[in-house]
């Protein structure tokens, strides 16, 4: 499957294309987003439809990005030796496929398939993600890549924010709120039609959305999108690089692929979990959906700070800084501030609220993470690229951490998990990023 297309270096695009490339992928950013924030109203339907445990419920996030894990450093040499854009044709692919794989899932109510339709979708993503993010980050001068980022985000968040609301519309119905009531006052055989009745509703959008990401695939591989030549080395990087042999002898790669682990970690907590914590103040499943698009749209405020700030009044890096201390500081606020609040409708536990506004502390922590984690890596870019992408896997493990702390204690107590994974980020912001060797 070799690359036919000719790889050509980013200075050689004029604006016109640049525009065009930063377009089209900003179209696949909102499709990441359209899929993988979905997740935050699937976690709670399918522990509902199939009786979960919270525990077994965040498998959902667990086979959707340990998909990353599995498949980052593969996606790089399959970009090696297919392209940019027929590897783009693949994760779209693949992620039809995981899309189809939810159609027997469904008629059998067999959790375990959807885990796996769900991991096949992470594969694809992985490949996507693997392909985009280095791309974005390249294309134009480096002082402007959390800019560009930010612009990605906003796709991406934005996408967020509709999908839990459009797949709640779909599947959703007025009714249902008195189904779940009676769900434990049926026999068995009935709870089981009605669940039956309930998962399958799945059936018809995954069916949509699988023959449109298979099209969609195909389009991309026929789209003027440019292949990048990333082996370009400048020449101070070339002397710098002369000695390197390995993608581990460059910690600040390294130190940001743990950052970015923590990040999207800390990140799917507060809109996957929000919808449970919802619930635990007595707030049922059709009013809490629309919380996970109130948390990205504080995300997609500060994306909208950084593409004005950054870098005409604040540099990416002293952004990063402020958005990981303030993740810190509201979740202290979630675990300590207690009180009724009634805000947009809703008559919460104002602690919610800062849950909501973790969106805006973790906005820009992508952003500045990737510029600074791929400097200076030349030829190494692509490899690094999919060990930043790895490090998605966060997805997976921090929110079985926080079901099992749930489970364990309460939901308000789990939140305790995010402390860590902020005092580590502040540590790359200010410091981490700058190592260019291993030493104490």
């Amino acid at each position: 499957m070799k690359s036919n297309t000719i790889a050509i270096d980013v200075s050689s695009l004029d604006k016109r294309d640049t525009t065009i490339s930063i377009f089209l992928i900003g179209l696949m950013f909102f499709i990441f987003g359209f899929i993988s924030w979905v997740n935050s109203i699937l976690i709670p339907y399918f522990k509902i439809a199939c009786e979960l445990t919270s525990f077994q419920a965040y498998l959902v996030a667990f086979a959707f990005y340990i998909a990353y894990f599995i498949m980052s450093v593969p996606a790089s040499y399959l970009l090696k030796v297919a392209g940019f854009k027929k590897g783009m044709m693949v994760g779209f692919w693949a992620m039809a496929l995981g899309a189809f794989i939810f159609i027997p899932a469904a008629l059998t109510r067999t959790y375990g398939i959807f885990l796996m339709g769900l991991f096949t979708i992470g594969i694809g993503l992985a490949i996507l993600q693997t392909a985009s993010n280095p791309y974005i980050t390249i294309l134009g001068p480096k002082e402007r890549a959390a800019q560009r980022i930010s612009i990605m985000g906003i796709c991406n968040k934005a996408a967020g924010i509709l999908s839990p609301i459009v797949f709640a519309a779909v599947i959703l119905r007025p009714t249902d709120t008195d189904l779940f009531a009676q769900l434990g006052s049926m026999t068995d055989v009935q709870r089981s039609a009605a669940l039956d009745e309930l998962i399958r509703r799945v059936i018809p959008p995954y069916a949509v959305l699988g023959t449109f990401l298979f099209i969609l695939g195909y389009l991309v591989y026929r789209s003027p999108l440019p292949e990048l030549n990333t082996e370009h080395e400048t020449p101070e990087v070339a002397t710098a690089n002369a000695s390197k042999t390995s993608i581990f002898q460059f910690p600040h790669l390294i130190l940001g692929a743990v950052a970015i682990f923590l990040h999207v970690g800390t990140q799917v907590i507060a809109i996957d979990t929000i919808i449970s914590y919802a619930d635990s103040m007595g707030i049922d499943l059709l009013e809490a959906k629309v919380f996970p698009s109130y948390t990205l749209f504080c995300t997609i405020c500060g994306y909208l700070i950084g593409i004005v700030t950054i870098p005409r009044f604040i540099s990416q890096v002293n952004a990063l800084r402020i958005c990981t201390v303030l993740g810190a500081i509201f979740t202290l606020l979630i675990i300590f501030a207690q009180g009724s609040f009634t805000f947009l409708g809703h008559q919460t536990d104002v602690s919610i609220w800062f849950v909501v506004l973790l969106g805006l502390a973790n906005s820009l922590v992508w952003a500045g993470i990737w510029p600074l984690a791929l400097d200076g890596l030349g030829r190494f870019t692509k490899l690094g690229a999919s060990i930043l992408i790895m490090g998605l896997c966060g997805n997976a493990i921090m929110p079985l951490i926080y079901g099992y702390l749930a489970d364990l204690y309460d939901l308000r107590v789990a939140y305790w998990v995010l402390f860590p994974c902020y005092l580590y980020l502040v540590f790359y912001a200010v410091k981490g990023h700058q190592l260019r060797k291993w030493g104490f």
